[in-house]
């Protein structure tokens, strides 16, 4: 029972399984793997091919290379062959694979020979394999071919078997991810017999061939690496079944490597025989560099080797990562204690005694303080002793030197001239202290160099002038000797403080300013609402902090385009636009220094924000790469650009679902309205038509009036309800073109009223209009229609007492007013009422009305330069009271009439 509830408990490793689902997306990679060239790779590769083929599997050749052997290109017939690329390449036509044929033929299974083919310069990839990662990715299967000696991990290695420098290289990555790799094996003399007899090279390049690389040792050992690659290669996919069956297995568990490098020519030896180390344990490793928090020592060059360590390790298949500290071995072990790693690897050189007995070394320090962890130490070859450990400063340049010592003249010599006159009036035992300060101002001035050439000069102008006998550099007392070399030995040390202070301090104020660039810059990019202001904030950023030409694309109709350049100026070329577009689908950098279209000018590197790809940013090339710094300051960049970018991208699909969410309740008021206002004439007529024709002369003529006075009145309901849309409609397109006629107020208001009381004969409508109003410009027709919009909403929510209607002169401008008694409108919604749909008090569209008559009402008066308001009558505490204003003239009606 209880193994059943342990096997109940046993679950998939969830990694594993993440693995397994993103390579069922993805095409699979079979590498044919074999020791050296000649072993038969490609003649296995055709051969089940040629049988899979028989079966009608839909598989293509892309590129196969023979070498001229025959019994090779005799496989090749019947089976589909892509046409190859024509490329020029230094005064000769190439033949290449086609990689946009094949991409657009997408067979199920294409054949790519030669993994580590370099292709011609201008290729979308610098090498084949990029090529081949391109067509899994797209879902295609791949089959190729490849030597073990083209490993990365093991070029040193078999550099140091045969003697022959390997160029053309694969990372160790590609092999790891093969779904499939397959041993052509064949035992080293057969190999030598068949490169005898002609059938791998031709007779002259055979015996070459012989006398250099196919030797027995070379191919025993050769073999020796391809069987045990692939052996780990089975243990790995027998581990990784395992974990994702949930089943049990003696798999280690816990192995971490961490793997210690600088800018020492060993550090690469140090990668790769780490590289080999994590394979045969089939565990993960990481590459970190320390760097020290309290001074800048790694020139522009030892960066650039630290930055092809780590690119050579990721392409191994390590992670990278920079500490800083000030305790390398405190800061390892943290390292090593947060990472959970197991052993540690770090490279040394063989030291000479004099070294051992003044320091301890890296490697020594580990050894005594990481309990519980393996440390691998790795030696150069030969075992040649430690250089001398030099100072910890750049080398100085001349004009550097030139400042540095004509400051450290410049003190000793006023201190000099300071210490005589203090001699010459005063005379004192310990004048010698002067030139401490001597030293200590050059060295805050001008740095090391500078401090211990003031500490050289002040010697010897202290004895040249100060100690008996002067004016010569004899000295007569032995106390003086003795004096002399402490003042010499306080003088350099205190100048290498001084120095040192002033370096961190310089160290301090460029990461200050860096900061609080990336400071400013952060809150600039936060006050900005809108994308193309974070673009071009952006842009100018860069551009100031990397001293190069910056482009930012960002994708628009369904293709990138440029969305700001600093210089304005700048244009991309086709190759350029291309490499943008990689960057934007496939999400990685593209364009110069990267695996894909190196020879485009820019470096391309995506914006991506939390909800996606948000667009592309190009940084031209300037003949260096960007420094640690500078690198440091475009990540943070372009990181928070893309959250501004992201940000604005979320609040513009805000105001468009707002905006959606709006039109949707429009649509359903509108919708509520027809089906309420429609239905209830139509409903009308249609019953007063039914009666009319079924009892026809039956029907007094009372009655027959009433249905006819029915039909007319539902008739004019149904008309007023067509023209209110259709003048919304005008008013919305912006179509409406008032006329700007002068206009007598007195009259529009009597005609509107007039004209209220037969819509509504039972209402009391009371008007009061002041005998001075001047004319106003308008449209009359306008106007009255407005008018009685108000005076009809007033007759349906105003109750039965009066409705009131004023016009005053305020000024210049005239005021019409419509006032009712009814219950009132809300103070938070006075505002509202002019909003299309708006029902006072009826939020569920059973009042009658469509509730566009004030907006309306509003959109006539503000087209004709008036202004409308809601108010609540303050004296009688309820009602409202919609006011219109108008600008009038100098001259009244009676001027006109």
């Amino acid at each position: 029972m209880a193994d059943d509830d342990r096997r109940d408990d046993r679950r998939p490793d969830p990694d594993a399984l993440l693995a397994l689902a993103d390579k069922d997306r993805r095409g699979k990679l079979t590498v044919f793997l074999g020791a050296a060239p000649g072993v038969g790779k490609t003649y296995a590769m055709l051969s089940r091919a040629k049988r899979l083929k028989a079966d009608g599997a839909d598989l293509v050749v892309g590129l196969v290379e023979t070498h001229g052997r025959s019994e090779t290109a005799a496989l090749l017939d019947g089976l589909e062959i892509l046409p190859r690329r024509r490329v020029a390449h230094r005064g000769r036509m190439l033949e290449e694979f086609d990689l946009d044929a094949a991409l657009e033929r997408r067979p199920r299974i294409v054949i790519v020979d030669e993994l580590a083919h370099s292709n011609p310069e201008d290729s979308r990839h610098p090498k084949r394999h990029q090529d081949i990662e391109e067509l899994i990715s797209a879902g295609i299967d791949v089959w190729t071919a490849l030597n073990i000696q083209h490993l990365e991990s093991l070029a040193d290695l078999v550099a140091q078997i045969t003697g022959v420098t390997v160029r053309e290289r694969v990372p160790d990555i590609v092999l790891k991810r093969a779904d499939e790799v397959l041993l052509v094996d064949l035992a080293p003399s057969e190999l030598i017999e068949r490169l005898k007899d002609g059938k791998v090279y031709l007779p002259e390049s055979a015996n070459r061939a012989v006398d250099r690389f196919f030797r027995l040792g070379n191919l025993t050992a050769l073999r020796e690496l391809a069987l045990r690659r692939t052996a780990d290669r089975v243990d790995d996919q027998m581990v990784d079944y395992l974990k994702q069956n949930a089943i049990d297995g003696p798999w280690a568990t816990g192995e971490r490597l961490i793997v210690c490098v600088g800018s020492d020519p060993l550090s690469e030896k140090v990668v790769r025989v780490a590289s080999r180390l994590a394979s045969g344990l089939n565990a993960p490793w990481l590459v970190v560099s320390i760097e020290r928090a309290d001074r800048e020592v790694e020139t522009p060059e030892r960066l650039q080797r630290i930055e092809t360590l780590f690119r050579l390790a990721e392409q191994l298949g390590a992670e990278t990562r920079r500490v800083i500290g000030n305790d390398f071995v405190e800061e390892i072990l943290k390292l090593a204690r947060r990472e959970h790693a197991t052993q540690i690897v770090i490279g040394t050189r063989k030291r000479s005694r004099w070294q051992k007995l003044a320091t301890r070394s890296l490697p020594d320090a580990l050894a005594r303080q990481a309990s519980g962890l393996g440390v691998h130490i790795v030696t150069p070859e030969g075992g040649t002793v430690a250089p001398p450990r030099r100072l910890p400063f750049r080398r100085p340049k001349l004009t550097a030197f030139r400042q540095a010592a004509l400051s450290a003249l410049g003190f000793v010599t006023l201190t000099t001239l300071i210490g005589m006159g203090i001699d010459y009036f005063v005379d004192l035992p310990n004048i010698s202290l002067l030139f401490l300060l001597a030293v200590l101002g050059a060295s805050v001035v001008g740095g090391y160099i500078a401090a211990f050439l003031a500490a050289a000069l002040s010697a010897l102008a202290y004895n040249y002038f100060f100690i008996d006998p002067v004016h010569t550099f004899t000295i007569a007392a032995p106390h003086e000797v003795f004096a002399l070399f402490i003042f010499l030995a306080v003088a350099m040390i205190a100048g290498g403080f001084a120095s040192r202070i002033r370096e961190q301090a310089e160290i301090a104020r460029v990461r200050a300013t860096a900061l609080q660039s990336l400071y400013d810059f952060s809150r600039k990019l936060a006050s900005t609402a809108k994308g193309e202001d974070a673009i071009w904030l952006a842009v100018s950023q860069l551009q100031a902090s990397l001293k190069r030409k910056v482009v930012l694309l960002v994708p628009r109709k369904g293709d990138l385009s440029v969305a700001a350049a600093w210089p304005p100026d700048t244009e991309l070329d086709v190759t350029d636009m291309t490499a943008a577009r990689w960057t934007h689908d496939k999400r990685e950098p593209a364009g110069h220094g990267t695996g894909t279209l190196p020879n485009s000018r820019f470096e391309f590197r995506p914006l991506l924000g939390p909800h996606g790809i948000v667009g592309v940013c190009g940084i031209e090339h300037a003949g260096e790469r960007l420094d640690l710094n500078a690198e440091r300051s475009l990540t943070a960049i372009l990181d928070q650009t893309a959250i501004a970018l992201d940000r604005a991208r979320l609040a513009d699909e805000t105001v468009e679902q707002a905006a959606r969410l709006e039109g949707e309740r429009y649509r359903e008021a509108l919708l509520s309205s027809i089906s309420h206002d429609l239905r209830t004439p139509l409903a009308t007529i249609t019953g007063a038509v039914t009666g009319l024709r079924q009892l026809g002369e039956r029907m007094t003529p009372e009655n027959r009036d009433d249905l006819l006075q029915s039909i007319e009145e539902e008739s004019g309901r149904m008309s007023r309800f067509v023209a209110n849309l259709l003048d919304m409609t005008r008013i919305e397109a912006g179509t409406l073109k008032p006329k700007q006629d002068w206009v007598d107020v007195a009259d529009v208001v009597q005609s509107a009223v007039e004209r209220t009381r037969k819509h509504a004969p039972g209402r009391v409508v009371e008007t009061g209009i002041a005998a001075d109003l001047p004319l106003i410009r308008g449209d009359s027709v306008l106007i009255g229609q407005v008018l009685f919009n108000l005076l009809d909403n007033a007759v349906k929510y105003g109750g039965d007492e009066p409705i009131n209607v004023y016009a005053r002169r305020d000024g210049k401008d005239v005021l019409i007013s419509v006032t009712d008694l009814g219950k009132g409108i809300p103070p938070e919604d006075l505002d509202r009422i002019f909003e299309k749909f708006y029902r006072r008090g009826k939020p569920d569209g059973r009042a009658p009305g469509t509730g566009l008559g004030l907006s309306i009402a509003r959109g006539f008066v503000e087209a004709m330069g008036g202004k409308i308001h809601a108010e609540s009558p303050a004296l009688k505490k309820r009602g409202t009271r919609i006011v219109m204003r108008f600008s009038g003239s100098d001259e009244t009606r009676g001027d006109v009439r």
